[in-house]
């Protein structure tokens, strides 16, 4: 008879069960559980409400493993109790004698059942941490190190200057490799039929070619620059000054030279090549990578050398030759030699950089020599070989900016093989000089248009590129190499010297009087006007006012007789 008192209590709190409904239910907890719940659903979210009675619905409610995982840690909670949900609160106010007692129970039911979903979301949320990759706490770690560290360096301040100049260098990616690597790795590459193709780029690849163009196009332009009398420029032509006085002398400058530096960069890969094996961006030369061997290295170089020689004697003056012989002892058994030495190396380099300017000044002056038997002074020491010597100063100050941000990006390569460097001897006197040199820059190319070799859109252009190179060498020169300043300053120094030895071409004076109406003269052969009678009457054109009469020129001294 209990039961009809409690099944009353029941109805009075809003809940319709029956005697008979109570028995089955406790027969068979799981459909009724599953019933029962329906009341509580919206508070008790996260364990899956209503339960369908198939198999693979049940299989998919209870796939929801944290609520398992976590009510299995609680063994002071019977899982059969939670599982029953609602019977169980119903078996335990139909036990309850009054209604007080029967409030008290469902409330502690409903805060248990919110203790349960917040210790459940506790879980969730640690589960998700779990996973997370080690890499955090490695953060961690080194970031608690770097705050130590931070901690220990307050009495060490060279090592706070160390860290904040690293931090103001960050990884930079490396200079492309050189001409000679690039084509030696793409003679490796070549299959083996390909054998006229691969000997061709291995021997290519010994003359350095980018170096060896760029000593081609210093010296041309200083032979197109070379001012030209106007006794030998063509009448007929409308451009009285032209870029070169001969095309074919031209020719044998360009490829004795080309031949001449060829065998001076082959030398030097040969004296060097144990060394070039040591650093990273050379390790890929032929040599090095016995794409050849020393012997064949050496008649190369001696075939090169002595056929350069010659073009050059023969083609253009023997002064013109005598520079080239010179520039490859300089280069290769001076320079090369002194690197492992001392620092001096890079002046002597320079020096190496500024003669082919004077070859191809050299050049055009003895084309158009008035005297057979000009000697090396006058081409070298006369008043006209100024320019000559204005370029030859543009490519020596030029060195030292393109090569002191070179040799600090690649400094450790240096030290490694041994090669006395300010890159990584003095830093810091290596950054001066740069910087000294690029402002050098400024007078040598005002040199030029003083002495009346280029008109005044040189100095815009010049001036223009000059700021640029300058700019980056004092940043360069403050930050010491490091925020990819050594990087700037290398590639602006590789651009200003194309466009300013291009600038001097397209300036050269008189180039642009023959297009303009310019410099016209009047030609010895016009006749001179008749005199009329009486007077012209304020007439007279300002041409024949200016038009000086011709010269007595004595005719037996130039070996004319008298007609008898």
């Amino acid at each position: 008879m209990a039961a009809a008192p409690a099944a009353g209590r029941l109805s009075g709190s809003g809940f319709r069960v029956c005697s008979a409904g109570l028995t089955r239910s406790i027969r068979q907890p799981s459909r009724t559980s599953g019933l029962l719940r329906t009341a509580w659903q919206s508070t008790r979210k996260l364990h899956g409400g209503f339960v369908p009675t198939d198999k693979a619905a049940r299989s998919v409610a209870h796939s929801q493993t944290f609520v398992q995982d976590y009510f299995s840690e609680n063994t002071s909670i019977d899982r059969g109790w939670i599982k029953s949900g609602m019977l169980a609160a119903v078996r335990t106010i139909a036990e309850t004698s009054g209604s007080g007692q029967q409030e008290v129970a469902l409330n502690t039911i409903r805060s248990r059942e919110q203790e349960a979903s917040v210790k459940a979301l506790t879980f969730e949320k640690e589960s998700r941490s779990a996973t997370e990759p080690e890499r955090s706490e490695t953060a961690a770690t080194g970031s608690l190190d770097t705050v130590q560290h931070a901690q220990t360096d307050d009495v060490l301040p060279h090592r706070r200057r160390k860290r904040r100049k690293a931090a103001l260098n960050p990884a930079e990616e490396p200079l492309p490799l050189d001409a000679s690597s690039q084509l030696a790795t793409a003679a490796t590459a070549m299959p083996t039929s390909a054998f006229i193709r691969r000997r061709m780029a291995t021997y290519l690849s010994l003359s350095k070619p980018r170096l060896s163009l760029l000593v081609v196009l210093t010296t041309t332009s200083a032979y197109s620059l070379y001012p030209i009398p106007d006794i030998l420029s063509s009448m007929e032509s409308p451009v009285t000054s032209t870029f070169s006085t001969s095309t074919l002398t031209l020719l044998f400058l360009t490829s004795g030279t080309f031949l001449s530096s060829a065998c001076a960069n082959t030398l030097n890969m040969l004296f060097e090549q144990r060394y070039d094996a040591l650093m990273s961006r050379t390790r890929n030369r032929p040599l090095v990578r016995q794409l050849i061997s020393p012997r064949a290295a050496a008649v190369f170089a001696l075939l090169c050398g002595a056929s350069g020689l010659l073009l050059l004697g023969f083609g253009t003056n023997p002064t013109v030759a005598g520079l080239s012989a010179l520039n490859i002892f300089l280069y290769a058994g001076v320079y090369t030699t002194m690197k492992r030495i001392s620092a001096a190396n890079t002046w002597i380099g320079a020096v190496v950089g500024g003669i082919p300017p004077l070859m191809g000044w050299c050049a055009a002056a003895g084309e158009v020599a008035t005297s057979e038997h000009h000697s090396w002074q006058d081409l070298l020491f006369s008043e006209g070989s100024l320019g000559g010597w204005a370029l030859a100063a543009l490519l020596f100050a030029w060195q030292f900016p393109h090569f002191m941000s070179l040799s600090h990006t690649i400094r450790a390569d240096y030290q490694n093989a041994g090669h006395q460097m300010l890159a990584w001897t003095n830093p810091a006197r290596n950054a001066r000089v740069a910087l000294r040199y690029s402002i050098a820059m400024f007078p040598i190319c005002g040199a030029l248009y003083w002495g009346g070799y280029v008109d005044s859109g040189f100095l815009l252009v010049s001036t223009a590129c000059n700021i640029w190179m300058a700019r980056e060498a004092v940043r360069f020169w403050k930050q010491q190499g490091a925020g990819g300043s050594a990087r700037g300053l290398f590639w602006a120094s590789v651009w200003q010297l194309p466009l300013v030895l291009v600038g001097a071409l397209v300036c050269k004076r008189g180039l642009w009087d023959g297009f303009f109406g310019a410099n016209e003269s009047a030609s010895i052969y016009e006749e001179p006007e008749l005199a009329t009678d009486g007077s012209p009457l304020g007439m007279e054109s300002p041409k024949s006012l200016q038009r000086k009469p011709p010269p007595d020129i004595n005719l037996a001294m130039m070996g004319f007789k008298r007609p008898t």
